[in-house]
């Protein structure tokens, strides 16, 4: 194998690869000669059969085989000898491949930057942590008993706030009936926010028997195309009016959700929100991380992996674009400055990417079959009754499996950085913890703000008080 360096730009390199015809022809005999091992050729015995034949038969077919896997071969040895490590797929560009003629082919790579490592020691983060008050717990067992009540019918009851209708109901535009705006024996609570606005507040007042006209106009961001902006007409025929019987919180309530006592189901609750605001304050957590190793960090991106990666956020935004669907702050900009914008959020992702996989590689990091099983289980609980058919479709498709991995991977390592790094613990607030780092920046501010303002309040009666 002849190899030469034609190109080396940044995190590019290019190179011609020739592999002599002997090779090739080699190859192509030895393979033949497992074919002809096999093969029925009428008159001959198999393992006889002369090369010419096979050649002449199966050669076409084999010189494909041999031209893949002597490429496949020699890409892999350049880059071990060259101590290269690709970015992304190398490309090939076949050159001439002839029955009697060397193979040679272009072989062009996007190496992997070099990364100054970090100290993640030097890292300093702040872990958002909340005591969930009591009142909150209770708050969501109301709601869980707001699902669970029972609506009993009351004849002659108009129909309140709250209450529960049967109804038939035919809908409308210009006087005639359209695509599903007709149903029978439909259940609706009034205030449920179920219907498009102005359908529920109309049937206030409504009594069994009765039958109402109730004018509506549909949102003009309404999902269906052809009812966009229309104006419609519901003929509703009110079948019952059910009143909600009210829900005792109490230690039998607790026990018809399998719970033992009222306190057993206090401790589900709390357990649950805790888990949740431990989630969310793990993603802060992590963005606060990503914010700060992003500046720490600055080495070239390979230019085909910024490509790849700016073409996927750009789909996004012309769909997001057709939608009327883009953030306040991209609405108004150029097509240049979005896309100026995009390259750099491009950039820094690519970045983040590279430099957290050169920290699992360093690190020995990996995901275990445990992990993946564990994350596979996760995803199957998520389809009950087809808990099978999910773990079987993972184990037959290595791309889902590797889109799979590929998160668990990357939370590896930043619980490796986090072990590191300096993190210290916050209590806040659960309006604090959900509320946008630049709402929490701002309130952070504040309440420094109010605090410098005691502080120099008593340093004033201090002096005035001649201390």
């Amino acid at each position: 194998m002849q190899v030469t360096e034609t190109s080396n730009e940044g995190l590019k390199r290019e190179y011609s690869v020739v592999i002599p015809k002997e090779d090739i022809d080699g190859r192509m005999n030895a393979r033949l000669t497992e074919v002809g091992a096999t093969v029925n050729v009428p008159g001959f015995r198999p393992g006889k059969v002369p090369l010419a034949i096979l050649k002449q038969r199966f050669g076409d077919a084999v010189r494909g085989e041999i031209l893949e896997q002597t490429i496949q071969d020699t890409v892999q040895r350049n880059l071990d000898e060259k101590e290269l490590r690709p970015a992304m797929e190398p490309k090939i560009d076949l050159v001439t491949f002839e029955d009697g003629a060397d193979l040679e082919y272009k072989l062009t790579v996007e190496v992997i930057p070099d990364i100054d490592p970090i100290d993640f020691g030097g890292i300093e983060l702040e872990r958002l942590v909340v005591d969930i008050p009591d009142s909150e717990v209770d708050e969501s067992i109301g709601k869980i008993a707001e699902q669970q009540k029972a609506y009993a019918v009351e004849e002659g009851r108009a129909a309140e706030d709250g209450d529960q209708l049967l109804m038939n109901f035919i809908g409308r535009i210009d006087g005639e009936a359209f695509d599903g705006g007709t149903a029978e024996g439909m259940e609706l609570v009034l205030g449920s926010g179920q219907f498009i606005p102005g359908f529920e507040e109309q049937l206030i007042g409504a009594k069994a028997g009765e039958n109402k006209e109730v004018n509506v106009k549909f949102p003009d961001d309404y999902g269906a195309e052809n009812l966009k902006g229309q104006d419609a007409i519901f003929e509703v025929d009110v079948v019952e009016v059910r009143a909600a019987g009210a829900v005792e919180i109490d230690n039998d309530f607790a026990k018809t959700l399998g719970l033992d006592d009222l306190d057993a189901l206090k401790g589900m609750v709390r357990e649950q929100m805790s888990s949740e605001y431990s989630q969310v304050s793990r993603g802060r957590l992590k963005r606060e991380l990503l914010d700060g190793l992003s500046d720490r960090i600055d080495f070239e991106v390979p230019p085909g992996m910024l490509d790849e990666e700016f073409q996927n956020i750009w789909k996004q935004l012309e769909e997001a674009k057709e939608k009327d669907n883009l953030d306040d702050d991209d609405k108004g900009k150029s097509d240049e400055e979005l896309e100026e914008r995009y390259r750099e959020i491009a950039a820094r992702r690519i970045r983040l990417g590279l430099l957290l996989s050169e920290t699992g590689r360093l690190n020995d990091l990996t995901v275990s079959q445990e992990d993946l099983n564990r994350a596979m289980a996760e995803q199957a609980q998520r389809f009950p009754g087809q808990e099978q058919q999910v773990l079987q479709y993972y184990q037959e498709n290595p791309q889902s499996m590797q889109e799979l991995q590929a998160p668990l991977f990357e939370e590896k390592i930043v619980d490796y950085i986090l072990e590191l790094a300096k993190v210290t613990e916050r209590k806040v607030s659960v309006e604090e913890l959900l509320a946008g780092p630049d709402e929490a920046a701002a309130e952070g501010k504040a309440k420094t703000k109010k605090a410098g303002k005691k502080k120099a309040s008593k340093k004033g009666k201090a002096k005035a008080k001649g201390k």
